[in-house]
């Protein structure tokens, strides 16, 4: 009996566990899609700004600024979380920039480093051509070619035809909801949520 009692509470634990999980996505997915109701002009100027919780203009940004403030509306402060570890683990980070330290302002805003970031601290989740496989909430990183990088968030709409998820992002026009899931080459698909 005893055993079945542990056996029950490990599994309203594990329960509980996904429930924590799953609320976390679907308020940053609704972050996502909140993104896309505001005007944003598309500017990748460099920008001192505040830490943490710090923010380029709100009417300014670029494809990584959908993605730190869909997880900021969620609780979750990329900046900060960015540079505390490029500051552990900085040889980890490309040096496609030739910086010689981590640098507050920007580091976050780079595609490169949030799928460093993504790959250490979250899960890595394969790149497929299985539009099952994209769940509301993943991040994707696609080559734009000529070396452009891009990312964006998978929301929960289908779509027309029903058969690929939806994604937010910011390919220069502000944030928008676009079916570009399988657009481009996909570079990178990974889950990530601060316990």
């Amino acid at each position: 009996m005893v055993h079945f009692n542990i056996f029950v509470t490990l599994i309203v634990l594990f329960q509980n566990l996904l429930q924590d999980d799953h609320s976390f996505f679907i308020v940053l997915v609704a972050g996502a899609v909140e993104r896309t109701r505001v005007p944003v002009t598309y500017d990748p100027s460099y920008f001192s700004i505040d830490y943490p919780n710090g923010d380029v203009p709100s009417d300014k940004g670029v494809c990584t600024d959908v993605i730190i403030r869909a997880y900021r509306y969620a609780g979750v402060d990329l900046q900060k979380e960015v540079h505390e570890d490029m500051i552990k683990d900085f040889s980890l980070y490309s040096d496609r920039w030739g910086l010689a330290k981590p640098d507050k302002n920007i580091d976050h805003r780079r595609v490169p480093n949030l799928m460093t970031f993504f790959e250490r601290k979250g899960v890595s989740k394969p790149v497929t051509t299985n539009a099952e496989d994209y769940q509301p909430g993943d991040i994707v990183t696609w080559d734009l070619g000529g070396g452009v990088d891009h990312i964006g968030i998978v929301i929960n709409k289908k779509s027309a035809d029903g058969l690929r998820p939806l994604i937010v992002h910011n390919i220069g026009n502000g944030p928008e909801i676009s079916d570009c899931l399988f657009q481009f080459r996909i570079t990178g698909h990974y889950r990530y949520w601060k316990k």
